[in-house]
């Protein structure tokens, strides 16, 4: 059987999953498959072949099978190097199971989600050379550098607090004292600095003593090794490549981050986790702080804030996905898979799942490492999943917001679970948030409260109970819209849904302080129309007129980010977070008007009546730059008129006319007038003696 570009070999592990070829032919056609499906016993081992010759084609292979990869990925790379193969796990997540016969609507939609063809996600790059810094506390560092000298480039660093440490006999590993006060990096690209940095004395004799110690001692180094037991260097410091710090009183986990960082030289290439959008960031404006939503929540110090926008480390994030589940605008989107890839999962599967004639979908969010082995625990000694329990692994749980639970719901998931495990517990006030927004959105359409459930117990015997236990719930109308567009465009497809298919459909939808959603109130009797509002508004939703003195305001674009009210001038901005539902939420509606001024010049309109008025009225005759009438109808004039009027003005701080600049031309000029004068007047008055007379005029 194909389905979608895929040729699919289904196995059911030497019958201990309870699979019936027919109906699950039939579930599959009904998603798409084309053919029909052979369903394999043992196809990893006696039924071998099959798989041989599937990759001999032209088709990508899907394997139902994620236990046996390693053979048939060597098998592969023997026999055709160039098939494309994929895996599949549906033994623990369905076949595996109490109530295993009813799950064949699952089965053919996790057949489907995984015959779709995704995007890659970016990548970034790493660079480590092995300078490798130990930070320690004791001889327990000195012998972790001594361990690790053969293979990076040591230097070891102790507190200026540690215990006395005996001299190694060969001083192969620089030995320094300090106390490091700050550091910053990553994999490759450390930077820290020292107080009380003092290097070992060659001299030391029975204990290691030091030079005299001194301060902001500065370095660089590739890797960091803390065996300090103190507060770690960083935040989220589980999540910093290249810094380790297991608990030094544990020998084992020392042993494990000694191997670990042995390893790490080269170069290294991890997902470009988040995408940025500058341009959409709701952030600041003008120096004037909105949106702090992803810096409040990111554990690893990633995001920083830079002028009107964030900047986001991608070395240094750890991939939680915070970022983007609270980002209102969309301006950090979550790349792991890229684009809209997560969604057309989603809607593959929900669709897939309730053409099958599957029922009550309950979406089981869940990581690639404590959610796969919860479920692999689940299925091998307990009751399994339920049929109607569907898996859908992700990179991190914690990436999921309000437009993912929104559009699940849309899609027809009655309930979505959400399975996390002991490592982000200092990590779900975000999570919490988008939870709570979503609850409030179902209950108050109509739909009911208590949908989204978080699985945070370690046990797997109480994680499978609390899913048996699941009541059914009733389903909301499955749309069929395409996840397209940004983040605010697919969340307000997916609300649109849910409230034209809601029980009691609200029109206007009251929701907690910080929601995404809302409006903005203006107080006009303070408002003076001067527009800062709008300049200010990174998403439109602010607007004026360029004809008239208007103000304007688009409710479905307004993320509530506060810049508008935080740079309104005379503070007549208030926000009201809610949800319209209404055809008026989709355009423009009057804020604030007024009837404009006309020059008194050239009659053209400009600037407020009111402000105009009240601006000549303050300022004519009570202040020196307005004390004659020229100077106040200036201010009624336009900005054209009032740069005319003033050039025809004398200038009042104008002094009298400048000499002209008399040169030596001048001067040499006016002595050849004189001396020509002079000897014309001397040849007249001989000419005239000798004439007779002198009466003639010169």
């Amino acid at each position: 059987m194909r389905l979608g570009a895929k040729r699919l070999l289904v196995c059911d592990c030497e019958s201990t999953m309870p699979l019936d070829g027919d109906k699950l032919t039939k579930a599959c056609q009904a998603v798409g498959g084309e053919g029909d499906l052979q369903l394999n016993t043992q196809l990893c081992r006696s039924q071998l072949g099959t798989f041989q010759q599937a990759i001999l084609g032209q088709d990508p292979i899907l394997v139902a099978c994620t236990q046996e990869a390693p053979l048939f990925e060597e098998v592969a790379a023997e026999d055709n190097p160039q098939a494309q193969v994929g895996f599949l796990n549906i033994r623990e997540t369905a076949g595996w199971s109490e109530d295993a016969g009813a799950a064949t609507p699952k089965i053919a939609a996790l057949l489907a989600e995984a015959a779709l063809e995704l995007e890659p996600a970016p990548t970034v790059s790493f660079e480590s050379e092995g300078t490798c810094l130990i930070y320690g506390r004791d001889s327990g560092a000195l012998e972790a550098a001594q361990q690790l000298k053969a293979k990076l480039d040591v230097t070891l660093l102790l507190l200026p607090e540690a215990e006395a440490v005996v001299p190694p006999r060969v001083m192969d590993v620089p030995v320094f004292r300090g106390r490091i006060t700050s550091a910053k990096g990553h994999l490759g690209a450390f930077a820290i600095n020292v107080d009380g940095y003092a290097a070992a004395r060659p001299s030391s004799r029975l204990e290691l003593t030091f030079d005299l110690p001194r301060d902001n001692a500065y370095s660089e180094c590739d890797l960091i090794l803390d065996l300090t037991g103190g507060a770690p260097l960083f935040t989220g410091h589980d999540r910093r490549d290249g810094y380790l710090r297991p608990d030094p009183g544990n020998p084992a986990a020392v042993q494990k981050a000694i191997f670990e960082i042995g390893d790490l030289t080269g170069e290294f290439e991890k997902p470009r986790y988040v995408k940025y959008d500058a341009n959409i960031c709701a952030h600041s404006r003008s120096r004037k702080t909105g949106c702090t939503r992803c810096l409040d929540v990111c554990p690893t110090g990633a995001i920083t804030p830079a002028g009107d926008q964030v900047e986001i480390d991608p070395h240094v994030c750890g991939g939680c996905g915070m970022c983007a589940s609270v980002c209102p605008t969309g301006a950090a989107t979550y790349q792991l898979p890229a684009g809209n890839a997560l969604f057309e999962r989603l809607r593959s599967l929900l669709e897939a799942y309730h053409k099958a004639g599957g029922s009550n979908a309950v979406l089981l969010l869940h990581d690639g490492r404590h959610g796969e082995e919860m479920i692999s625990l689940m299925a091998r000694g307990g009751r399994g999943l339920p049929p109607h329990v569907i898996p859908f692994p992700l990179n991190e749980v914690t990436l999921i917001g309000f437009d993912f639970l929104s559009m699940a719901f849309a899609y027809g998931a009655t309930q979505v679970a959400l399975l996390v495990g002991p490592d982000k517990q200092g990590e779900l006030e975000g999570l919490a948030g988008q939870i709570a927004l979503a609850e409030t959105v179902m209950e108050g359409l109509g739909h009911g409260g208590g949908r989204v459930a978080l699985l945070d117990e370690l046990d797997p015997d109480a994680v499978e109970e609390r899913l048996w236990a699941l009541q059914s719930r009733s389903r909301p109308e499955p749309g069929s819209f395409l996840p397209m567009g940004g983040k605010r465009t697919r969340t307000m497809l997916a609300l649109r849904h849910l409230h034209g298919t809601a029980p009691e459909p609200q029109d206007l939808l009251p929701l907690p302080k910080g929601a995404p959603f809302g409006r903005v109130k203006v107080d006009t009797d303070g408002c003076t129309l001067c527009l800062a509002c709008v300049s200010a508004c990174p998403t439109g939703a602010m607007q004026d007129d360029p004809d008239r003195p208007w103000l304007g305001f688009n409710e479905e674009a307004c993320v509530q980010c506060g810049l508008c009210a935080n740079t309104c001038p005379e503070s007549v901005i208030t926000l009201e977070p809610r949800l319209n539902f209404t055809e008026e939420a989709r355009s423009a509606v009057k804020l604030n008007e007024a009837e404009p001024f006309n020059c008194i010049r050239c009659g053209k309109p400009f600037g407020v009546k009111n402000t105009i008025e009240r601006i000549a009225d303050q300022l004519g005759g009570k202040h020196w730059m307005f004390e004659s009438n020229d100077a106040v109808e200036r201010i009624m004039m336009c900005d054209d008129c009032r740069v005319v009027v003033h050039f025809e003005q004398p200038n009042p701080m104008a002094g009298p006319s400048r000499p002209i600049t008399r040169t030596t031309d001048d001067y040499l000029r006016e002595r050849e007038i004189e001396e020509a004068r002079t000897k014309v007047l001397a040849e007249r008055g001989t000419s005239g003696n000798g004439a007779g007379g002198d009466d003639e005029p010169a």
